[in-house]
């Protein structure tokens, strides 16, 4: 996990000219049109918001691989009041886990802060019973039984949480009765209905089998590496349907080779109707499961062309995501890395292109340690950029976080000094979670930091530069609730964009579950397509824009004349 001498040499040379351009583009960019625009900036609004997280690995020097994996943040409307709440993850100090010469973060817990409507949010963390336990660090969010309100998973060190959403304010601890316990090193995880029974199933990553003694084979300034401790078993479980889960790890593929998992994303990359789950491994090959259609999951990542890097190196993968960038109609797949992050083209031929460098996201975030990270329409012009958070890997090292503007033409735009001051900061970045938060129509951003305060970021538009958009919320009555694994294609003014909704995507971290469109300055989508997880096809056509709609599924597929009309 150390980044070679080697390897600053040839970034200095080859991302040289970038890095002078920073700064020199002044105050707006073309756009995809080819038009000089104003950027919105993302503002620091942490203090004035009431948010005082402060994530602790355990001490106040890091000792372990495992108080340096940080711990992740989901969006979640717990209360079902149309404002979206904050749940963060924590890690804390355990007798005799690492080596504690210096303890730190012995009352350190979960955080759940709930959305006052008016900036600001209040921390319920107590009342709502879900402080956590043990060292805390993925999380996924997703209402397992149907019943309306969102449920919370947390992964963790030996210790994994099902905190169930009793609806009135409060969370009801179900692991063991759920039996979706993890006495492992747990990671990414994700809630999908993969076999499309109206249920959401439950995906956990595992990472190592951290052994507390083992000091040997690592250089004396630091702790052990990945490398230093055997892969683990990932596991996935089945939705009864009657608030319980079957293990199916085993029969389903899931578990035929352990791995290094670190972020989990879920996405149809092949368009066949049926969730697939990539996994990004720590230090070797990652995976991408495809779903059989019959319960079971192969891994073709080989095939795919997404297991190693470019240069067929296992990679120090991080933070996976699935999205559409080039509004082709195909998933693709980004993949955050302690050295060098990929961007998968997706062929539509069942592989994918790494295109990172023709992109031009290589040469500009070559020299960063990328953890979390998403692809959002930070503008709302059509087309998802780019957001990724950086920090040192063991020696606390703070970088800048990249912003990159999609230009419409399959390449990317380094706008970090042009998208306030935020960018011009360093910190010890690990995770990332984007959401509109306030409904204002702009994607904002929470990120955790290593050992220190949580950063919220407002997204703010220029004054009178305000592009359109459009948020649906779906309601599932045949599918799962979520309408996870849900695809949406909307059509506005001649542009086509795609949206999958699902959970956890990135590092560790769930976004926004709503799917969002930026819409320039389309005042409405022409159409609006869902195809739902149970076969179910639902078109709206003439829906204006800057509006969060909420849409029910019909009971069965409605005919091509009965076409519903957005408000």
């Amino acid at each position: 996990m150390r980044i070679s001498r080697r390897k600053f040499v040839t970034l200095a040379t080859a991302a040289g000219p970038l890095w002078a351009a920073r700064g020199l583009l002044g105050q707006g960019l073309p756009g995809p049109a080819g038009l000089a625009v104003p950027l919105p900036q993302f503002v620091d609004v942490t203090a004035k918001s009431g948010i005082q997280y402060r994530h602790s690995f355990g001490e106040k020097e890091l000792s372990s691989l495992l108080e340096g994996t940080g711990s992740g943040c989901a969006w979640i409307d717990y209360n079902n009041d149309g404002l979206l709440d904050l749940y963060v993850a924590n890690g804390r100090y355990m007798e005799g886990l690492t080596n504690h010469s210096s303890p730190d973060g012995i009352h350190a817990t979960n955080h759940l802060y709930r959305n006052n409507g008016d900036g600001t949010f209040t921390d319920v963390t107590q009342e709502a019973g879900v402080a956590g336990k043990g060292l805390a660090t993925g999380v996924t969010v997703g209402d397992f039984d149907n019943d309306g309100f969102p449920d919370i998973y947390v992964t963790g060190y030996q210790s994994s949480i099902l905190y169930h959403n009793n609806g009135d304010g409060t969370f009801t601890d179900v692991t063991a009765d759920a039996g979706v316990e993890n006495p492992f090193f747990g990671v990414g995880a994700a809630f999908l209905d993969y076999d499309r029974d109206g249920h959401l199933d439950l995906f956990v990553g595992n990472y190592i089998r951290f052994v507390n003694s083992y000091r040997q084979f690592y250089p004396g300034n630091h702790y052990p590496g990945p490398l230093g401790y055997d892969p683990e078993f990932n596991r996935l479980f089945h939705n009864n349907g009657d608030g319980t889960f079957t293990d199916v790890s085993r029969e389903s593929g899931i578990a035929a080779i352990p791995g290094r998992a670190m972020g989990v994303t879920v996405g149809d990359y092949d368009n066949d109707g049926w969730p697939d789950i990539y996994v990004a491994n720590d230090t070797m090959p990652s995976y991408l499961y495809h779903n059989n259609h019959n319960g079971t999951f192969t891994n073709v990542a080989i095939e795919a062309y997404v297991a190693y890097g470019q240069n067929g190196e296992a990679t120090t993968a991080m933070g996976p995501i699935f999205a559409d960038y080039d509004n082709d109609g195909w998933q693709d797949l980004f993949v955050s890395d302690a050295h060098f992050h990929r961007l998968y083209h997706n062929s539509g031929k069942g592989f994918f292109t790494d295109v990172t460098n023709q992109s031009g996201i290589g040469a500009v975030t070559g020299q960063y340690v990328g953890w979390g990270d998403g692809f959002l329409d930070f503008d709302n012009d059509g087309w998802k950029d780019l957001f990724i958070v950086n920090g040192g890997l063991t020696w606390l090292i703070p970088m800048q976080s990249n912003l990159l503007r999609n230009n419409g033409n399959g390449t990317f735009s380094d706008v970090s000094t042009q998208a306030g001051s935020f960018f011009q900061q360093r910190h010890v970045s690990r995770c990332a979670a984007f959401a509109d938060y306030d409904n204002d129509g702009y994607v904002d951003a929470f990120i955790t930091t290593l050992g220190s305060k949580g950063i919220l970021l407002h997204n703010t538009p220029p004054e009178g530069k305000r592009n359109h958009w459009l948020t649906i919320k779906l309601e599932g009555t045949v599918s799962n609730r979520d309408g996870y694994g849900a695809s949406l294609e909307a059509v506005a003014g001649g542009q086509h964009q795609y949206v999958q909704a699902g959970s956890e995507s990135g590092y560790l971290s769930q976004n926004d579950p709503r799917p969002h469109f930026g819409l320039g300055q389309h005042t409405e989508v022409d159409e609006l397509t869902i195809r739902w997880p149970s076969g179910i096809v639902q078109k709206l056509e003439h829906i204006k824009a800057d509006q969060i709609l909420t849409v029910k599924e019909p009971a069965a597929a409605q005919p091509t004349e009965a076409v519903k009309k957005g408000k």
